[in-house]
């Protein structure tokens, strides 16, 4: 089992810069990809980035490539997930979640609880 906790969200203007954090809890953390969505109201959940277990590799949806990073802190057991230069169109509930690193969300076995980033114009 692993539990995951967002944390991080706000509100900031466009142009501004967000550090989403995603605690987890369990021995296997180490063993799973982790990923990013984010889900704006009225539209489907959607990948904006995402890291392997095994060699870091990263991964990242064309709308966020360049300006979001995702990192993983092995010790800490945490994701981030540095959102730079945000856009309004960036605005959405941000989950985190554990599997394997896809963009299909039915790749992921266990998800957190969001946390809301909300980009003003």
């Amino acid at each position: 089992q692993v539990q995951l906790v967002e944390s991080g969200g706000g509100l900031v203007q466009a142009g501004g810069s967000l550090r989403l954090s995603c605690a987890a809890s369990g021995r296997t953390f180490s063993m799973y990809g982790m990923g990013w969505f984010r889900q704006a109201p009225g539209k489907e959940r959607e990948f904006v980035a995402g890291i392997n277990w095994d060699n870091d590799s990263t991964y990242y949806a064309d709308s966020v490539k360049g300006r979001f990073t995702i990192s993983r802190d092995y010790a800490k057991n945490t994701v981030y997930l540095q959102m730079n230069t945000l856009k309004p169109e960036d605005t959405a509930v941000y989950y985190c979640a554990a599997g394997r690193v896809a963009s299909n969300p039915k790749s992921y076995d266990y998800w957190g609880q969001g946390t809301q980033v909300t980009v003003s114009s």
